[in-house]
């Protein structure tokens, strides 16, 4: 369980194919400082589990049904990714409950800038719509994000600089996939409206 704060930028340092899976290594002096084997990290928003450590560098494998469903298969060397350690019971919540199991990939459809400010509206599938309201929360690559509006097949959110300056959000361009998980909350209350219909 996450909670969308990021806590370090890392960066890619080698992606070794697998057959169809791929082996990940990423620089990241802060969140590997104390990540042991085993540990899960959030890498853009998708819980991954530690293979490897050296030093400042952690190592992944991400299988096909992953790579198929996130933006992890875009990575190349020297690609920057948000990073997260897991909570730990009596952490502070500053975000919202993130499983670091992605719906879906969205896509960056329009971005305004507004002085340091960035308003951004992405294109979502249809169907996870239902799970989102204003003002309620959405992680995008991991990030914890409060929604301002939202249609039945995008969302928009607005960025401070201080999100601009220590996530990936800040380097997002029209097109530009994105890893995109609901509230886990919201599923569960659209769960139980489904077994209400039926």
């Amino acid at each position: 369980m996450f909670t969308g704060l990021v806590e370090e930028l890392g960066t890619i340092a080698a992606v070794v194919p697998q057959g169809a899976a791929v082996e990940l290594t990423l620089q990241a002096p802060l969140v590997a400082s104390d990540a042991a084997l085993g540990a899960s990290i959030a890498v853009n928003g998708c819980c991954l589990t530690v293979v490897h450590r050296d030093a400042d560098r952690l190592t992944f494998e991400a299988g096909s049904e992953t790579l198929s469903r996130t933006n992890l298969a875009r990575l190349r060397p020297g690609s920057r990714v948000n990073l997260e350690r897991s909570l730990k019971v009596g952490d502070r919540l500053g975000g919202h409950y993130v499983s670091g199991h992605i719906d879906a990939l969205g896509t960056l459809a329009a971005r305004r800038e507004e002085g340091t400010w960035a308003f951004l509206w992405f294109r979502l599938p249809r169907e996870l719509s239902r799970q989102l309201a204003p003002k309620g929360s959405i992680a995008v690559d991991g990030v914890s994000l409060t929604l301002v509006e939202v249609t039945a097949e995008q969302f928009s959110v607005a960025l401070i600089p201080h999100t601009l300056s220590v996530t990936t959000l800040g380097a997002l361009q029209t097109g530009d996939a994105v890893n995109l998980e609901t509230d886990l909350l919201a599923k569960y209350v659209q769960r139980q409206l489904e077994f209400l219909k039926s």
